[in-house]
């Protein structure tokens, strides 16, 4: 009798157990598939702000490369600020012999 009444008890609780397991499984599941669809949403964001930045960054390189040429900085030096080439009667050098401290 006694193992009848373990047996019956130990059905019980595993269908209890069971029961209680399904829904919770099941929601588990449901809370990832969403998380899963938020961070697929927020790499989508991510590589599409990535692949903006990365044009952004050419376009700057390419205005870096225009601005530094030395064919405009020559003309801005001898138009804008009045400069010119130096002739060689102009240059003058300058020795530092010695440790000057």
């Amino acid at each position: 009798m006694n193992k009848l009444k373990f047996r019956n008890f130990k059905n019980r609780f595993l269908m209890i157990l069971a029961s209680a397991l399904i829904p919770l499984l099941l929601f588990l599941y449901v809370f990832q598939a969403h998380m899963y669809a938020r961070l697929k949403s927020e790499v989508r964001a991510l590589e599409l702000k990535q692949v903006e930045l990365i044009e952004k960054n050419k376009e700057l390189i390419s205005e870096i490369s225009v601005l530094s040429s030395s064919d405009r900085i020559e003309q801005i030096a001898e138009h804008e600020l009045g400069m010119h080439k130096a002739d060689t009667d102009e240059i003058v050098r300058v020795e530092i012999k010695g440790n000057v401290k």
